[in-house]
């Protein structure tokens, strides 16, 4: 009778593990479609961006391909939004960043229309002081007011690009490592071992920054909330940075692999790292690690 009940028991526990087990799998199921749903409709989003881009661009075009005489707003303003779309293409896809990109997008449009219109203007007012001898002096005056709005409108798109015209970084990692007396370094997860951490990253290609030498400040934040390394002040306006190092590199305008290293003044702490990256005053990339 006793190993009856025992028996039973068991087949009972047995069953509920069995439902356990199969619950978890359908909510480990769920949660990982519903996060590829949200990184596909992300994607789409972006790609959705990257056509409005193309379209503008080629609304550029047509209207340069019009011109008898080249008009170097236009060609300005055309080049600036080929920046964009190199920005774009390697911008990290997350609700951030695609946030970013169309709010410029939406304001670009509005300057795009604006720098069109006043183009068609232009060639109208420009067939018409052709035909019209006697009021060249009339047509000159208001030709000059155009080209100043015109001015006046491109400064805004430049003011509106401006925003991303600053690098940024990508693939941001630190580890703690092991330094033998060769040079050579292995990646370690215990506190007590790591001689230094490594922070490496990817300095994303941007055609609209300036080639050349470029700097970036890196922020190492153990456990205790400490700035490891340096840990010194800079000011940006009303803004100051706690930074761990400089990383300085010469950028070429394309894709820059970049390796730097903090050392702490005793042993490393257990816990979770925070690595900060800022352009300046900017925060441009953050990541986390964590050594036992």
């Amino acid at each position: 009778m006793e190993n009856n009940k025992s028996s039973t028991g068991l087949k009972v526990a047995l069953g509920i593990a069995v439902v356990l087990f199969l619950a978890t799998g359908f909510y480990t199921m769920n949660l990982y479609n519903s996060s590829k749903k949200v990184q596909n409709d992300l994607t789409e989003q972006k790609q959705l961006v990257m056509n409005d881009l193309n379209a503008m661009a080629k609304q550029y075009d047509d209207a340069i391909s019009e011109n008898e005489v080249a008009n170097k707003d236009l060609i300005e303003a055309r080049e600036r939004i080929q920046g964009l779309i190199d920005s774009l293409k390697i911008s990290e896809t997350n609700v951030k960043s695609l946030w970013r990109y169309k709010q410029k997008y939406a304001s670009l449009q509005k300057e795009m229309d604006a720098l069109l219109a006043q183009n068609d203007s232009l060639r109208i007012e420009n067939s018409y002081l052709a035909t019209s001898l006697d009021s060249t002096r009339v047509r000159l005056e208001e030709r000059t007011i155009f080209t100043d709005s015109l001015l006046v409108q491109n400064n805004a798109l430049a003011e509106v690009v401006e925003n991303a015209s600053i690098l940024n970084t990508v693939d941001l990692k630190g580890s703690g490592v092991i330094e033998r007396t060769s040079g050579k370094v292995i990646p370690t997860e215990r506190a007590r071992r790591a001689d230094k951490i490594r922070i490496c990253f990817t300095v994303a290609k941007n055609t609209l920054v300036q080639a050349g030498d470029q700097e970036l400040y890196i922020q190492v934040i153990d456990p205790k909330n400490n700035t490891l390394g340096l840990n010194e002040q800079v000011t940006f306006e009303d803004k100051t940075l706690n930074y761990s190092l400089i990383s300085k590199f010469n950028y070429e305008n394309a894709n820059l692999n970049v390796c730097e290293f903090v050392t702490a003044k005793d042993d490393f702490e257990k816990g979770r790292y925070i690595v900060n990256v800022f352009n300046e005053k900017d925060l441009v990339s953050t990541s986390e690690f964590t050594m036992k």
